[in-house]
């Protein structure tokens, strides 16, 4: 069982940053896909950004160039730093782990997800 806990959510002003940090237990982290994928109230979860266990990293286009994901595997830790913020970027942001051979971008691929942190930006 891997335990996945996000942290670093909270309230900013659009053009403002936040910097979302994730740990998942387990010895084999590093071999992990991880994603970020959020949930605004009335639409469906929708993928964020991913990064494989190599530093391979994958993003939704609403993001690109805004949004970085990183990963410290000394730490078991994925962050997600967004800049540039948007109220559209307002919601629910869930991390999630899942096996090495996945497709990032595919939230039923992963096996373990965190509880959610709320971004919420203001205009």
């Amino acid at each position: 069982q891997v335990h996945v806990v996000e942290s670093g959510g909270g309230l900013v002003q659009a053009g403002g940053s936040l910097r979302l940090s994730c740990t998942a237990s387990g010895r084999t982290f590093n071999s992990y896909v991880m994603g970020w994928f959020r949930q605004a109230p009335g639409k469906e979860r929708e993928f964020v950004a991913g990064i494989r266990g190599s530093g391979s990293t994958y993003y939704a286009d609403s993001v690109k160039g805004r949004f970085t994901i990183s990963r410290d595997n000394a730490k078991n830790t994925v962050y997600l730093q967004m800049n540039s913020l948007k109220p559209e970027d307002t919601a629910v942001y869930y991390c999630a782990a899942g096996p090495s051979f996945i497709a990032p971008m595919e939230a039923r691929r992963y096996d373990y997800w965190g509880q959610g942190t709320q971004v919420t930006v203001s205009s």
